[in-house]
């Protein structure tokens, strides 16, 4: 795939997004592997602060790593953005709607979701193992980990409708390309996620 950046180009985003917002990414890191924790050691947690989380993630992506750092560099970042920004959109609603807890799922796809959902808080930690160097380098806060940490919920919540599941979807399947034309060997879970979730959204019943 022929894009329209260089690897090192794509690393120094991550390197200036890094330098400049590091605390909003250990933020949101702290804010998430908190969730994560408590989900775990509870077995459940309440689906409207989770959705909210969720929603947070997704616009912070969207309007902040897409719109001011992806773009210069990648004009489709805005598409990307606006793509980003719908999916917080469809979690805030959710946020405002949602009854249940978010509970873990004794099936298949729920053991996937957990480890989907570990592997996006362990993301830097795999990142920087895989030979990357900080801050040019993806940490947290960005699109890949958010749709790991995304679809590992999603995975746990049977109920939540399929039409929250498209983006990311989508982004798994474009954010894994990644892991081969970029070297970004952490993002191969993404093709985990991505099969998973269509498995979620063309039957929904299984595993």
């Amino acid at each position: 795939m022929s894009l329209p950046f260089t690897h090192d180009a794509f690393l120094n985003v991550f390197a200036a997004y890094n330098a400049s917002l590091w605390p909003v990414v250990a933020g949101l890191w702290v804010l998430t592997a908190a969730a994560a924790v408590r989900w775990l050691w509870k077995g459940c947690i309440d689906s409207r602060r989770l959705f909210a989380l969720l929603a947070l993630h997704w616009a912070w992506s969207g309007l902040v790593y897409h719109a001011l750092f992806f773009r210069p560099i990648n004009p489709a970042a805005t598409v990307f953005a606006a793509a980003f920004v719908v999916q917080a959109a469809v979690f805030g609603g959710l946020a405002r709607t949602a009854r249940r807890s978010a509970s873990v799922v004794a099936t298949v796809r729920g053991r996937v979701g957990v480890g989907l959902v570990l592997y996006g808080i362990a993301y830097p930690f795999v990142v920087l193992a895989s030979g990357l160097r900080y801050p040019a380098m993806p940490v947290f806060a960005v699109p890949c980990p958010t749709t790991l940490v995304t679809a590992g919920w999603l995975l746990n919540m049977p109920s939540a409708p399929r039409l929250s599941l498209i983006i990311p979807l989508s982004w798994a399947v474009v954010g894994s390309t990644a892991a081969f034309t970029l070297g970004v060997a952490a993002d191969l879970a993404l093709v985990a996620a991505g099969a998973m979730l269509a498995i979620a959204m063309l039957k929904p019943r299984a595993l």
